[in-house]
């Protein structure tokens, strides 16, 4: 699976409109939605999308996972519309 080119925060800096932090995670987004469809278990999930180690950081790993998960349906659902055609 190919690194992320920015790492991911921990919480994703949320707005109303498309950040340029959505922008450089925009295939983040796209595997945690494809995770979430296939029935991911999100620890699997975290570890492998978001790099993070759920066995010695479960909170902050799930809260990043959650976070991350809950901009990735806003974007699909929402965000997209908002931004300018290429």
């Amino acid at each position: 699976m190919a690194e992320l080119e920015t790492a991911a925060a921990d919480v994703v800096p949320w707005s109303a409109a498309v950040t340029d932090y959505d922008e450089a995670h925009t295939l983040t987004y796209v595997r945690l939605l494809v995770a979430e469809e296939a029935g991911v278990d999100w620890r699997e999930g975290v570890r492998h999308i978001l790099r993070r180690d759920p066995v010695a950081e479960p909170e902050r790993s799930q809260r990043c996972w959650e976070s991350h998960l809950e901009r990735a349906r806003w974007m699909n659902q929402c965000g997209y519309l908002f931004k300018r055609p290429l």
